[in-house]
């Protein structure tokens, strides 16, 4: 071979190309399982048949169900990574991946059964990687799902050897006559929040260029307003709204769920509001976490862009009866989730399709 780097992919006894020397090490891979596998096996159920090193994941669907429906949702983490990787730190990531499915998947009512990860890097580095199945492990535990399987790949000459991206895929299950959506949606129904932890995972490209590219702000640096520095404030965890959401539709008559993520608050209530009918959200109900101004002043961001970029506060709305308001708060309340009324359904003055619309002004942002 003539090409310097193929030529340079020797390494083996006999001076031919190996894998290794191409950049793939599967002894790392391997030393990286058995890291990671005491973190995976902590995330199961007793439906999971079987254990780690099998070409597929096995789950039997054990109970009583009467007409079951699978739900099944993929996402990743997006450009938050970029900070973990900066910092070093990577055994938090991992459950904002979790939060990213089950919180998709408890929307239409759904149990989180098991999930399933895929971990793309430059280089296998074991202790990393443990660190992100850790994460991962974590996150499941909080959600109730079994951490089913999944797969480490390595990319050389693809991607930077420090650097990685994660996704996963998770399944749930709901009786067919349990199914929340728009459907259930009615005229006086109450919209509740419940609080995020934080920007949670959308809007980093927007934050890092506005802290960190065009701020010049240390991600070790220590902001008053966070009481933490800069970086463990951007990484702060995904809450994980599972088990939550669950048990309020479990006691209360929940009509449907909203995560909100990106496109942001309007977008995403918008997407379970019913022909005819229109949200109306209230923004003096709440006040925004400090990172949310510190971005919107440090980069003279508009509301309406900061607004359909991040969460700015609301995680997760629950749209229930209003009979049922106080009891679904006294729930949120008892699990140690911050939830207020957002606003209520109203009908819209033209047929068009539901939407959302926010007014007023926060009291202090």
């Amino acid at each position: 071979m003539t090409d310097g780097a193929a030529g340079q992919a020797s390494g083996n006894a006999a001076g031919g190309a190996s894998y290794a020397a191409a950049g793939v090490d599967i002894d790392a891979g391997e030393r990286a399982v058995e890291l990671f596998a005491p973190h995976a096996k902590r995330a199961t159920r007793p439906e999971v048949m079987g254990g780690l090193g099998g070409f597929a994941g096995l789950f039997s669907l054990k109970g009583d169900y009467r007409e079951p429906v699978l739900a099944a949702s993929s996402d990743g983490v997006g450009t938050k990574l970029a900070v973990a990787q900066a910092m070093g730190i990577h055994d938090t990531v991992g459950r904002d991946l979790v939060a990213m499915v089950v919180d998709d998947l408890v929307v239409c009512g759904a149990q989180p059964l098991f999930l399933q990860d895929y971990i793309a890097v430059g280089k296998v580095i074991p202790e990393m990687v443990a660190d992100i199945v850790k994460g991962i492990a974590d996150g499941c535990v909080d959600a109730g799902c079994a951490l089913l399987g999944g797969e480490t790949a390595e990319h050389p000459g693809v991607m930077e050897d420090t650097h990685y991206d994660i996704s996963a895929t998770g399944v749930g299950v709901v009786e067919a006559d349990s199914i929340l959506g728009p459907d259930r949606v009615r005229p006086g129904d109450v919209a509740i929040a419940m609080g995020s932890s934080g920007l949670h995972s959308n809007g980093y490209s927007l934050a890092r260029k506005v802290l960190l590219e065009w701020g010049h702000l240390d991600l070790g640096g220590h902001v008053e307003e966070f009481e933490r520095t800069l970086g463990e404030e951007l990484l702060e965890p995904t809450r994980i709204y599972a088990k939550d959401c669950l048990a309020l539709a479990a006691e209360t008559e929940v009509r449907t769920f909203a995560h909100i993520t990106g496109g942001g608050l309007a977008d995403n209530l918008g997407r379970v509001i019913p022909t005819g009918l229109e949200a109306v959200l209230e923004r003096r109900s709440w006040t925004p976490a400090p990172i949310f101004s510190l971005i919107a002043q440090r980069g003279r961001v508009e509301r309406a862009e900061m607004e359909r970029t991040f969460n700015m506060g609301v995680g997760m709305v629950a749209i229930v009866a209003p009979e049922d308001t106080d009891r679904a708060q006294a729930i949120l309340t008892a699990r140690h989730v911050d939830n207020w009324v957002l606003g209520s359904i109203k009908r819209a003055d033209s047929a068009e399709k539901g939407s959302a619309e926010l007014v007023g002004d926060h009291s202090r942002f």
